[in-house]
């Protein structure tokens, strides 16, 4: 058994931090009355004196005093009219405030891709509809749905399918609902090239002494039904789930950005009336896992997930134990512990 040393990081799926934070501007406005420079009084009657004593002797006043208080009156109603007051009734001028740029589009989901013709209610997830003529396959006995669903699939070799009763989907969505993240290990065998020294194989597990394991993420992802059901009906079709597997390496350097190399998705649009829940998903090409290894790790869930009832209930105890210390961040959390009870037979 070859020993683990990477660390483990126990992340949380953050979204990115906003990048946008509102400025408050603060503009100080002067009242431009109060800004005119005002001349000496004194200097400018002196300098209009001779003016002033001709106007004030054509119509007839004494001085230019008595001239000034003749025309007292209309110079407080000119200045009046020059610097008017508001009214408490008139509107307050509008401020023309900069604007905060639009916010930023929250990023898709990694590894979602919106299919043409979908009519699920969830972009990214095609609905069982787009697989199965639901109003036909409805009339259905259980075998022939089961049969018809491996069929549906079987041409593609990077498909992945599985019927699974209802039953044991409500305890691994149970379990998933309170552990949404988890790791599970993907065994490398070893290759021999005869001069005695074990490597390791450069693709497929099956075979060999395995002399070290890849460690891959996973994260579930809980989605409305493809057709809301109707106000008040009894159905356990109540949601759509989904599971993305990761590389362990490429999610600790991207988060939440890391691209997928598998993906699953569960229906429930039969389970009221068959007690059956579709899996159906795929691997994807050119990222580094196989389609067996893929249903490696798909076992490998259920074995996990459904630690009551996979198996007879044995290691039951083992199999919660490392669920719960790995969605608490225990320290006590053994990659080796993890790896021996995924490749144990019962």
């Amino acid at each position: 058994m070859a020993s683990f040393h990477s660390p483990m990081i126990f992340n949380r799926i953050r979204g990115p931090p906003n990048p946008l934070r509102l400025q408050r501007r603060w503009a100080r406005v002067h009242d431009v009355r109060f800004v005119a420079t005002r001349g000496d009084t004194k200097s400018i009657l002196e300098k209009y004196k001779d003016k002033l004593d001709k106007k004030a002797k054509e119509e007839g006043h004494e001085s230019i005093n008595s001239l000034k208080e003749a025309y007292q009156d209309k110079i407080s109603d000119l200045r009046r009219k020059a610097t008017p007051i508001p009214s408490a009734s008139s509107p307050a001028p509008k401020l023309a405030l900069q604007q905060p740029p639009p916010p930023v589009p929250k990023p898709q989901p990694p590894g979602t891709v919106d299919h043409a013709g979908s009519h699920s209610s969830t972009p990214g997830i095609k609905p069982l509809s787009a697989y199965l003529d639901l109003a036909k396959v409805s009339a259905l006995p259980k075998k022939e749905v089961e049969h018809i669903w491996r069929l549906r699939h079987a041409s593609d070799p990077l498909s992945l399918c599985a019927v699974i009763p209802i039953e044991t989907y409500n305890r691994i969505y149970h379990t998933a609902k309170n552990h949404p993240q988890f790791i599970l290990p993907l065994p490398r065998p070893a290759a021999d090239d005869g001069s005695g020294d074990a490597k390791q194989a450069a693709q497929g597990f099956e075979g060999g002494q395995r002399t070290a394991a890849d460690i891959h993420f996973l994260q579930w992802g809980f989605h409305p039904p493809a057709v809301p059901p109707a106000s008040g009906s009894a159905t356990v079709n109540t949601h759509t789930s989904t599971v993305l597997f990761t590389h362990l390496a490429s999610f600790k350097v991207h988060g939440a950005y890391a691209q997928p190399h598998t993906i699953i998705t569960h229906h429930l649009d039969l389970a009221h009336s068959h007690g059956l829940v579709l899996l159906n998903g795929g691997v994807m090409e050119g990222r580094g896992v196989s389609a067996e290894e893929g249903r490696w790790l798909v076992m490998c869930l259920q074995k996990f997930y459904d630690f009551e009832g996979h198996g007879g209930g044995i290691g039951k105890e083992k199999r919660q134990g490392l669920l719960e210390k790995f969605s608490k961040g225990d320290q006590g959390f053994n990659l080796e512990e993890l790896v021996d009870e995924a490749e144990r037979v019962s």
